[in-house]
């Protein structure tokens, strides 16, 4: 069914675009995004596997069944987004590469694939206007040979978001991160067991630990147990902030947490430059698309605060306080991780739009 916002632009191009795993955590947040994009005036079709088909979702002001995924699935799709798990992604993902759908995968399952590419958009135009050519790596961007699009991992695309800007007028030397990451980055199971701890043992049960091997309750955790189902996404992310900056931006030194937290990253961040700067300088090369820099001594982000909200919060502090000017500075950042995934990958989608410059709804 097709949702026409009166608060978007409605793209001229008619699209059929199908979300697969439309019932997962990130799956809701994509349909809701999508019906606020470029592409809301689309035809929309939710799908996912079989504990969740027959479901009723809103998407948009229209409520949509989600359907079995299946090899025919795709046929004269556009678009379609991966969204569920990385298992249902590698058995499907095929049969919408042959049907000539452009391929968005949230999952993360097809990384590595040939011709499948990480990226974030928002990052490569950054970097595009700031860093010089001679210190800079190529930027491939999509073309007719791509299979498929990764998303970036958000986080990754925070700290990237953060650095491009500070790099294009300041040129910070060395970045250092401790990362507090949420419950939902990891899925419903995740969550659901958060919950569970957290009710276990305010009511002196036995707790749950399937997914975090651990309490996570009432805890900040540096580290899993072997058992976990629940995998740190450190590694991910350094890889994934490596390749956004191609060469550019400086190292990023990364400690992940898992926090007892259900949605929202927060982050802490030392920011060091090679010369003395003033902390309005960095706010004011903060500033831009997709930032919100929280100015003087007001509420820090949190992951209230970000909830629901599309740009990357920031506050800049002084290393040590009070000083005027300084090399060294503390950013303490916050951003709603499914938003912000689910905001990349429709940017990804348009980079795969000029590929296909006609949809196939008539």
């Amino acid at each position: 069914m097709t949702s026409h916002p009166t608060n978007h632009p409605v793209s001229q191009d008619l699209y059929k675009i199908a979300v697969s795993g439309a019932s997962s955590l990130a799956g809701k947040e994509l349909s809701e995004c999508l019906t606020e994009s470029f592409l809301a005036a689309s035809d929309f079709v939710l799908m996912d596997e079989d504990e969740a088909i027959g479901q009723l979702e809103q998407v948009g002001d229209e409520p949509i069944v989600i359907q079995r995924t299946e090899a025919g699935s795709f046929d004269r799709m556009d678009f379609v987004f991966f969204a569920g798990n990385a298992e249902a992604t590698r058995k499907h993902w095929g049969a919408a590469l042959r049907a000539g759908a452009s391929i968005v995968d949230l999952t993360g399952a097809l990384e590595g694939e040939p011709k499948v590419l990480v990226r974030a958009p928002w990052v490569s135009e950054l970097l595009s206007r700031t860093a010089p050519e001679s210190a800079a790596l190529p930027d491939f961007p999509p073309d007719l040979s791509t299979s498929a699009i990764v998303p970036a991992h958000p986080a990754a695309v925070m700290f990237a978001l953060v650095m491009a800007r500070l790099h294009g007028r300041l040129k910070p030397r060395s970045i250092a991160a401790t990362l507090l990451e949420p419950a939902s980055q990891h899925g419903r199971a995740a969550m659901d067991e958060l919950h569970q701890q957290t009710v276990g043992v305010l009511s002196f049960q036995t707790l749950p630990h399937e997914q975090y091997e651990a309490q996570l309750a009432f805890s900040v955790l540096s580290a899993l147990g072997e058992g976990a189902k629940v995998r740190s996404s450190e590694d991910r992310i350094r890889a994934h902030y490596a390749l956004l900056s191609s060469g550019r931006l400086p190292e990023l030194g990364l400690q992940v947490a898992q926090a007892p937290v259900f949605h929202g990253y927060v982050a802490s961040m030392m920011v060091e430059f090679a010369e003395p700067v003033r902390q309005d300088e960095i706010e004011a090369a903060l500033q831009g698309d997709h930032m919100d820099v929280l100015l003087g001594e007001g509420e820090p982000p949190n992951n209230m605060s970000v909830s629901g909200q599309e740009d990357v919060q920031v506050q800049v502090r002084p290393e040590p306080p009070g000083s005027e000017s300084g090399t060294r500075y503390w950013l303490w950042v916050g951003a709603d991780n499914l938003k912000l995934g689910a905001m990349n990958a429709i940017a990804c989608a348009q980079e795969l739009r000029r590929m296909r410059p006609h949809g196939k709804v008539q």
